[in-house]
């Protein structure tokens, strides 16, 4: 019998190959969007990336895109402040959302930041998937839920992706990946697989590419 959340299946070689032609293209930063009223038209499929401060977002981003320095990585908690846009060739939009928790910012700009994810989640009708990123080191913790309870009720569609899973030794990693099915289950809007990544050693990321590019 088949665990819940089992982790995603290595791609085959058709769906490998059509993540890596995907990435291979252009890709370019759009614009970074601090309302509403900014947001390029939602003209092409569009996915993004949500985690608390310092997880790894645009570690895995430049991991995807194979470009260093595409999306700025920061050690300093809540630096993106913005919904960061990116353009994969002419099919996709990548959505960097500003980092959540102990963001290093005043409570009324935090405030902010969360009225323009809340708007953004339930109104951008282009969004095929939000990918969640979760440090394999902590599993999902409290800060997490809200994001994941915002997805629930906005009805997008999310998916768990751990990330630095090369920081975590192979006899504590089940122990992880079972606090994390087990806070999955409570959330309508998990997508039922679990991706493993690694942005350090590679693992994972023509994987997310395959998801990616299959997404429809």
């Amino acid at each position: 019998m088949q665990m819940p959340f089992p982790v995603v299946d290595e791609p085959d070689e058709l769906s490998r190959e059509k993540g890596r032609k995907m990435f291979a293209g252009e890709t370019e930063f759009l614009k970074g969007v601090v309302a509403m009223d900014g947001l390029p038209p939602d003209d092409r499929m569009e996915v993004c990336f949500a985690g608390r401060s310092n997880v790894g977002k645009s570690t895995l981003i430049n991991a995807l895109t194979g470009r260093k320095g595409l999306a700025r990585a920061s050690n300093t908690p809540g630096r993106t402040q913005e919904i960061n846009y990116f353009t994969v060739g002419d099919s996709h939009y990548l959505v960097d959302l500003p980092g959540y928790g102990f963001a290093n910012a005043p409570l009324p700009v935090v405030e902010k930041w969360q009225r323009l994810l809340k708007k953004y989640l339930s109104g951008r009708q282009s969004l095929r998937r939000a990918f969640v990123l979760i440090d394999a080191r902590h599993g999902i913790k409290k800060v997490d839920e809200e994001i994941l309870s915002l997805l629930d009720s906005a009805a997008v569609t999310f998916q768990c992706v751990l990330t630095k899973v090369d920081k975590v030794k192979e006899k504590d990693r089940e122990k992880v990946l079972t606090q994390v099915r087990d806070a999955l289950s409570k959330h309508p809007a998990a997508f039922p697989e679990i991706v493993l990544t690694s942005s350090e050693k590679g693992d994972g990321i023509a994987t997310l590419r395959s998801l990616i590019a299959n997404l429809v």
